[in-house]
């Protein structure tokens, strides 16, 4: 321990052993021992699972010759969604992060081939070169990547993923797909025995579903560039935030006009209005031929594009309405920005539509002396919340923060998979078995039926399903084990057979199958009947409501501990009420 003399503070120095200690004066370098590190092909597992690193693109090949079903790994970004939240297992995995040959990037005259196991880090800065090789005209495609790329995920998702895997992904909302179709790209998949050349516009097939062979793997993509005169293309895209948010409806839209602005080819992809990434087809046969600076050619444009996504009430996804109006709004942002760089054109641009929408970062102010003049004793004074310094200072202590109790058992609740059925047979036998597993609880544990009932002020809700089910993810049981994991592995060895029942949807249904909820409130005040015939309007009507969407704020979990003394429990829980549904 030393004294600097500036402060009177102590320093203290240490220097850990084996470690040399950092000189601000000295340059790092990168170890050459990492340098010179060279991979080597990997392989390891069971029987159950098996992974595998090759280090070139022909082992890769040889292993999906041989393993046509193996689970491909790159970014693991998508994988680890299905893995966590939709428990889907692979028995064989292939990590490609380690392949040179899928990672090369080359410009040519007239198209730019990328590797597709680029990470989407690396593909920004390869879009933003190829602006500047290209130019502004010509590189356009390039700049709608650029732009779906910066308002797509996080720093941390972009790091890793990449275009292979978004492609393989198939996602109906993808911010890349539509701009990958709209101009024109080409998908090199490679097989062991022979290379195929998949236009993008033919690529998806359906929900999830792709053109691309069980035994072949995305090699590299081929974009074309633009044209230097008479071609647009742009790609927009609407979040319920502008950054790192998966859109609602997004796109890409190209147009080829002749010197006379007669349009010679045109491709509207779309992402979030179908199963899949998809064409506007009627839109771009109605556009072929027809003279692109007149209004008319707008409008009916835009009756075409009602036809193409006449979206219905009920929708997957929800929001009908308002995704019909971003397709057709997207549409008209496009043709008047195209409009306007045309220099001889007859029609005037809307410039209220030109150019990005901008919104400043939201911000807030308190002001405290706001209600100074009408404070009292208790009201009109500021009163931080109780857990408020603890919480923000990290000394609040949450359920996973308490230690570890002796003989702490983990539980994982065994969910339904059904939306309505009857309950033929739960059988745990295949969970018990697993190593670590204690036992499996359900309602019949439970020491009478009323203890399964729970809510207030009514018992409203059953614990453990007993002969029916109401809803997916309604608990039928529970797994007890010794870890977190070990219970989690075995909740899904539970097998639960069913007898599926038909699903009531709306309220007519449920009138006519005499289908009632039987715990209710009647809230009364005044009359409503007397006032209904005393009003000088009164107006009948029906309004549906569509899909709602829940964002889960937190998640809950208690820690449950047996007191020595007349049956007492200790609870403690991160729940906000533990008595209310």
């Amino acid at each position: 321990m030393s004294n600097n003399g500036d402060d009177g503070q102590p320093i203290k120095r240490f220097t850990p052993p084996g470690f040399i200690e950092y000189n601000p004066d000295t340059q790092l370098i990168f170890p050459p021992a990492l340098r010179k590190h060279e991979f080597k092909p990997l392989a390891f597992g069971n029987k159950h699972k098996k992974w595998y690193r090759p280090v070139t693109l022909q082992q890769l090949l040889e292993i999906k010759k041989t393993l046509p079903s193996a689970k491909i790994i790159g970014g693991s970004t998508e994988t680890q969604i299905e893995v966590t939240f939709k428990n889907v297992q692979y028995s064989a995995s292939v990590f490609v992060g380690d392949i040179p040959e899928l990672r090369e990037y080359h410009f040519n005259d007239d198209h730019l081939e990328v590797g597709g196991n680029v990470t989407l880090t690396d593909l920004e800065n390869i879009m933003k070169d190829a602006v500047k090789v290209y130019g502004a005209r010509r590189g356009q495609p390039f700049a709608a990547i650029l732009k779906q790329l910066q308002y797509f995920a996080g720093r941390q998702i972009r790091n890793v993923g990449t275009p292979a895997g978004n492609l393989a992904t198939a996602s109906p909302i993808s911010d890349l797909n539509p701009v990958l179709v709209a101009a024109n790209a080409v998908l090199v998949a490679k097989s062991l025995d022979k290379t195929t050349e998949i236009p993008m516009t033919k690529f998806f097939k359906a929900y999830r579903t792709t053109a691309l062979l069980p035994d072949a793997v995305i090699a590299y993509l081929r974009i074309p560039v633009a044209k230097e005169k008479g071609e647009f293309l742009k790609a927009y895209k609407q979040a319920k935030r502008k950054d790192d948010d998966i859109a609602i409806v997004t796109c890409a839209l190209r147009v080829a006009l002749s010197d006379t602005f007669n349009v010679e080819s045109v491709t509207l992809a779309y992402g979030g209005m179908a199963p899949l990434t998809v064409a506007a087809k009627k839109t771009a046969e109605y556009l072929i031929g027809k003279q692109w600076t007149h209004p008319e050619t707008l409008e009916g444009a835009m009756n075409a594009l009602e036809q193409d996504f006449d979206l219905r009430f009920g929708v997957p996804g929800g929001m009908a309405t308002y995704r019909k109006s971003l397709a057709l709004g997207f549409f008209y942002k496009f043709f008047h920005e195209t409009i306007s760089q045309l220099d001889e054109s007859e029609m005037k641009a809307d410039t209220q539509v030109l150019g990005e929408i901008e919104r400043e970062i939201s911000y807030g102010k308190r002001d405290h002396d706001a209600a100074l003049k009408y404070a009292k004793t208790v009201i009109g004074k500021d009163a931080p919340h109780v857990a408020a310094m603890k919480q923000t200072t990290g000394e609040a202590q949450y359920t996973d923060d308490i230690p570890v109790h002796k003989n702490e058992l983990y539980g994982y609740l065994v969910l339904s998979t059904k939306a309505h059925a009857r309950i033929l047979n739960v059988d745990p036998s295949g969970a018990l078995d697993m190593p670590g597993v204690v036992d499996y609880v359900s309602y019949q544990d439970l020491p009478s039926e009323k203890d399964n009932w729970w809510g207030a002020p009514n018992c409203d809700e059953q614990f453990f399903a007993t002969e029916k089910v109401n809803t997916i993810g309604q608990p039928i049981g529970i797994i007890l084990a010794d870890s977190s994991k070990h219970a989690k592995a075995a909740a899904n060895l539970v097998m639960v057979e069913y007898e599926e029942m038909p699903a009531i949807l709306t309220i007519e249904e449920a009138i006519e199958h005499d289908s009632y909820f039987q715990y209710y409130r009647y809230i009364r005040k005044g009359d409503a009947a007397k006032a209904f015939k005393e009003c000088d309007h009164v107006f009948d009507g029906v309004v549906r409501m569509g899909g709602q969407e829940h964002f889960y704020l937190e998640t809950n979990a208690c820690v449950a501990v047996p007191k020595p003394e007349d049956g007492e429990m200790e609870i403690w829980s991160s729940t906000q009420n533990p008595s209310e549904t």
